[in-house]
């Protein structure tokens, strides 16, 4: 019997890390880290809070041969300040694959956004790979999500013994997922801004985790968009998804950034995102599609009576 590989997987105590973790287990070793808090898991799969700069981080490299590292941990902009935000985004990165250099970790899958790409009334109708990345030029609460990415193309290039995956999803939804999105799909109440309904992409958690396993499995190095070819306007998906509509007024086009900011809704409706809700950002996943032989198996309906669901139960 071949030794099973050793797996780290960071964020560990996110809703989609778990799920991966849960696909891994059993067929790989996994450790278990997240720069937030320790995560319960079961008994066989180590499990760390680590400080970036800290020696421990490294303790773990030192500890266990670590074959592959899936880096799902970033921390989102409602989670602390924009400081706190690049340093553990960027140098925390930075110092991962530092640590894969130094201790020849053969592969790692990074999860990214689509958020990188920017909205844009000149985006093009389907964005694919090799589209410039423009979220610093709209504003500066993007800048450690395309810096993060910069970084792991110049590693991607540079040491190629890494095997680095980007992967670049759309807004990913389901239980226990807590990114923005998905927060606003959560409330009674959804702010939409009048005269706009851009097109959006969704994808189930249990699929993204599933696309996830796919490139870890596959180990196609490269830079790939994780997105269904299917999509759905803003409006109409938060009426699937049981809210009710807050119209806000587009213009001027401050004026929903600063009643996002006097609401505080920065979690689920931040300045920085407005954009995002005026002017679609749709991702040609066709070669991660063809790359990996993978589809997503959840429907716009499957997502979006989640939170339906919950709605009723709650009311």
């Amino acid at each position: 019997m071949a030794e099973k590989k050793t797996v780290l997987v960071t964020g560990a105590a996110g809703s989609l890390a778990k799920r991966v973790i849960a696909r891994l287990h059993g067929k790989y070793q996994v450790i278990a880290v997240d720069f937030r808090r320790k995560v319960e898991t079961d008994a066989d799969i180590p499990s760390y809070k680590v400080e970036i700069f800290k020696r421990g981080f490294e303790d773990i490299f030192r500890d266990h041969h670590i074959d592959a590292v899936i880096h799902i941990g970033r921390i989102f902009a409602h989670e602390n300040t924009r400081q706190n935000r690049y340093n553990a985004n960027v140098l925390g990165t930075k110092k991962l694959l530092e640590l894969c250099r130094k201790y020849h970790v053969g592969q790692v899958i990074i999860h990214s956004t689509y958020f990188v790409y920017g909205a844009s009334a000149y985006n093009p109708a389907l964005l694919d790979e090799d589209t410039p990345l423009k979220a610093s030029e709209v504003t500066m609460d993007l800048v450690d999500s395309v810096e993060l990415e910069s970084l792991a193309n110049i590693y991607l290039w540079k040491h190629p013994e890494l095997n680095i995956t980007i992967l670049r999803p759309c807004n990913v939804l389901g239980p226990g997922v807590r990114n923005s999105m998905s927060l606003l799909l959560s409330r009674p109440v959804a702010p939409v801004l009048m005269g706009f309904s851009p097109l959006m992409q969704f994808l189930h958690v249990d699929d993204m985790a599933d696309a996830m396993m796919a490139a870890f499995e596959q180990n196609k190095p490269g830079i790939y968009n994780v997105a269904p070819d299917d999509w759905v306007a803003y409006q109409e998906a938060v009426t699937q998804c049981g809210c009710r509509k807050l119209p806000l007024f587009s213009i001027p086009p401050v004026l929903p950034k600063i009643i996002s900011g006097m609401l505080n809704w920065n979690a689920f409706f931040p300045p920085y995102l407005i954009n995002y809700f005026k002017y679609p950002v749709i991702l040609d996943g066709e070669l991660f599609r063809k790359t990996f032989k993978w589809k997503p198996k959840r429907s716009l309906n499957d997502i979006f009576s989640y939170y339906r669901k919950n709605k009723l139960t709650a009311a």
